[in-house]
């Protein structure tokens, strides 16, 4: 059963505190992962992760670096096979070629026998058995870093100290949040660092005069909800599922009831709508978006830099 992130992830509490004990059994594992030996592959491998746990951007930045480095390299998407993260692989496959596989090792050694020359990796940065050429990790910047604590008792999959072992962070939404910003700068230069927002690319095929219901099973859908009102759709109702969650015929079904009850047009995001069957598509827009960089020149150099 796939659950919402509990409230106690967001500020410290008696709960969180009570579950510590079992965050540092995580900690414990996290430090013998960091012990394992190391695989080297001859393609060039990029790893975009977060420390956060979901919504935090990974595959839309994974999207725009290919983007980058394909018209120059034969680039491909590595992705590891999970069953319910197939709208993920199908975003993927809309923008480029994707190897996907139960173990990112084999994906690797596929992607080098075909002859790419580099893969981008969406996840994968607490695979500590890997040595990645280039490692991203990416953050939200109104989820932010919740209470600090990691799993069970917090959000973090792994303690925030590790990003100095990182090259690169992205900071992606609306929201400016200096005081993460300030927070991360304390463990790596201010130079590493990069701006995104999500930009629609399909607004032409909205009414923005008509009131909607939006729906999502993301990781963050208060950002896509902020992407809405940003460009200023008129939100009636929001109806809110847990992170790559698969939605039956019953739920689509009451969606749309409400939606004609109450005369609102449906929308939902990119990677919601590739979870739908296609008997539950009519009547449903998803928004596109893509990625917008800040000094998107400065990163692709960084990146062509290093690899």
């Amino acid at each position: 059963m796939k659950l919402f992130k509990p409230t106690f992830w967001e500020k410290k509490s008696i709960i969180s505190f009570i579950l510590f004990p079992l965050s540092l059994i995580t900690l414990f594992i996290n430090q013998i992962k960091k012990l394992s030996s190391k695989k080297n592959f001859n393609i060039k491998t990029i790893c975009i992760g977060n420390i956060y746990i979901g919504g935090t951007g990974k595959t839309s930045l994974a999207i725009e670096i290919y983007k980058m480095l394909n018209k120059k390299y034969r680039t491909v998407f590595i992705k590891k096979k999970y069953s319910n993260q197939i709208d993920e692989i199908k975003q993927l496959k809309k923008n480029g070629i994707v190897i996907a596989d139960q173990s990112r090792k084999k994906a690797l050694s596929t992607a080098e026998k075909k002859k790419f020359q580099i893969a981008i990796l969406d996840d994968g940065l607490q695979q500590k058995d890997i040595n990645y050429d280039i490692k991203i990790v990416c953050f939200n910047s109104k989820e932010g870093i919740g209470n600090n604590f990691v799993i069970p008792s917090g959000p973090l999959r792994e303690k925030l100290s590790e990003i100095q072992n990182y090259d690169l962070i992205i900071i992606s939404g609306e929201n400016k949040n200096l005081d993460l910003q300030n927070i991360l700068y304390l463990h790596k230069k201010k130079s590493n660092f990069f701006l995104t927002k999500y930009k629609p690319t399909n607004l032409k095929k909205f009414n923005l005069d008509r009131e909607y219901l939006m729906f999502s099973g993301i990781g963050n859908p208060h950002e896509f909800q902020q992407t809405l009102e940003k460009y200023r759709f008129k939100i009636r109702k929001k109806i809110f599922f847990p992170d790559h969650y698969k939605f039956n015929n019953k739920e689509i079904y009451d969606l749309k009831e409400i939606a004609k009850k109450e005369k609102l047009e449906i929308i939902t995001t990119e990677k919601d709508f590739n979870r739908l069957e296609n008997n539950q598509r009519k009547n449903i827009k998803f928004l596109k978006i893509k990625l917008k960089i800040e000094n998107e020149n400065k990163l692709k150099n960084m990146l062509l830099k290093k690899l």
